[in-house]
Parts: C-alpha cells; structure tokens; sequence
C-alpha cells in the first residue's frame, strides 16, 4: 500500500496579542505611531533618502519600549507569545532563551509597499498589527522551496493550502504573526485610501 507524508513543515503563530501579556489599545497604539512618526526627523530623512513609501522607525529608534510605556507593554506580551511559539517549534534553547533584538513602527500609505525579504541573525520574527483598513494588503508568505523548484510544473489554482507557492494572511488589528525569521515575506501594494499600521520584531537567541 502507497503511502505519502508532508515533511518539513513551515509553523506560522497566530493570535491576539493581548491574549498573553498587558492588554494593548490599538487605537493609543495608532496615535502614539503617528506620534513617533511625526517627531521623527531622522526616521523620515531615512525614509526619503531610501525610497520608502511612508515611514518605518526601523533605522532611526531603537528603544521605543523604553520611550513609550505602550511599547513595553506589547513587549511583555510579546515576550509571552514566543516562548509560546518557540515551545510548538520545539527548540532546544539549552541554557539560552530568545530575546527582543528590535521592534519598528510601519506605516505604509495608499500604493505603498514593501517588497519580499527574511530577517538574518534572528531566530523569531513577526509582526503585531495597528490598522488594517478595507483594501489593506494581506502579508504574502513564500513557500521556502520555491528556488527550488525548478523546472517543476505550476501548483493547480485549487491546491491544498500547504501545497501552494504563496499564502496570503489577512491579520486583523490587535493580533500578532510570528514565524522563523528565514521564512520570504513580503507586504503587497496598499489598495486603501487609509495607512496601513503595524509594529514589527525580531527575536534573537541568546545563550
């Protein structure tokens, strides 16, 4: 009798953030984005310069959790949410644990939108989501073997959920994504009028 398995699975964390942790508003959250970003000089100046549609405090704050106490606060659920995560991956951690490497604001205008890439020399990455307005774009996640496919035919339009080459996840605001920071992502184009908003993490291991 034949028998086929799926290996090497790809886990992907979803849940509201404030389901572990300090509850978090997600409309003070908004306004202390657009807050940040306002008094963000040098965040803007990156932004320009770089050819960043909108604005992304990635470059220019490293210590919001310790600015602002909303900040802290998310990071304490945060915290919570990946261990969780990292006890479903079942990770060996020995005596180490995974810890904050950073945490940016995004916020991403009408046609805007930030092409696929991963997160190197983080273990852990994810984002927490702000404002998602009808038409906000859904996070478009790659099948990591997609390279390597190569003369492979295309998957049928109907194809199992884990046998496709992209999933779109259309996160609502006040929950949270997390998955392996080698995992292909990437934000396709706004199509609302309205920012899309959220808050984005990298988690480091440390022994």
């Amino acid at each position: 009798m034949s028998q086929i398995e799926s290996l090497f699975a790809t886990r992907l964390y979803r849940a509201k953030l404030s389901e572990l942790g300090p509850k978090v508003d997600t409309d003070e959250l908004e306004a202390s984005c657009y807050a940040i970003a306002e008094d963000d000089e040098a965040g803007q100046e990156w932004c320009e310069e770089n050819g960043y549609p909108g604005y992304t405090s990635y470059a220019s704050l490293t210590d919001l959790p310790w600015r602002f106490p909303i900040f802290d606060d998310i990071v304490k659920s945060l915290d919570k949410h990946v261990a969780a995560f990292a006890e479903d991956l079942q990770f060996e951690l020995g005596g180490g644990k995974l810890v904050l490497e950073d945490l940016w604001i995004n916020i991403l205008p009408e046609g805007g939108t930030h092409g696929s890439h991963i997160h190197p020399h983080s273990v852990i990455s994810g984002t927490t989501y702000v404002a998602m307005p009808d038409g906000a774009s859904a996070l478009k996640l790659e099948d990591p073997r997609l390279a390597m496919m190569m003369a492979a035919p295309t998957r049928v339009k109907t194809a199992r959920r884990e046998l496709q080459p992209f999933i779109y996840v259309a996160p609502e605001p006040g929950e949270v994504l997390l998955w392996e920071s080698w995992l292909r992502h990437e934000v396709p184009m706004n199509m609302s009028e309205y920012d899309r908003i959220s808050v984005s993490f990298n988690y480091k291991w440390v022994e």
